[in-house]
């Protein structure tokens, strides 16, 4: 898993790539433990995940609860895959989840891709 985190004033964005799992949940909590007491908004593009495990969702868990504390927590570009887990799990009807903003060019026009 890789994470690359930008910030902007106390507003930061967290881009995960790969797997949140039991093995790379820690990482991504401690990553985050380090920005919430400066962050007044984070978002978790998740454009690039390829996958969450319960350990995942216990962080992002976490992570939602800190920030009701003090701001806001908004999830990003979810790909099928995670928002059905989200879904069956019940995390969507908690989580801010904003629709997948498309940027590349002909993705609309029907070809087969």
């Amino acid at each position: 898993m890789e994470i690359i985190k930008n910030r902007e004033d106390n507003n930061f964005e967290v881009a995960i790539i790969g797997r949140l799992d039991t093995v790379s949940s820690p990482q991504l909590q401690s990553e985050l433990e380090e920005i919430i007491p400066e962050a007044e908004n984070i978002t978790l593009d998740l454009r690039e995940l390829e996958y969450i495990s319960s350990a995942g969702l216990r962080v992002i868990l976490l992570l939602k609860k800190a920030m009701d504390q003090k701001g806001n927590l908004v999830l990003k570009n979810v790909s099928d895959t995670v928002i059905s887990i989200l879904e069956v799990t019940g995390f969507s009807t908690i989580l801010n989840i904003e629709p997948i903003q498309e940027d590349h060019e002909g993705t609309e026009d029907g070809s087969e891709g």
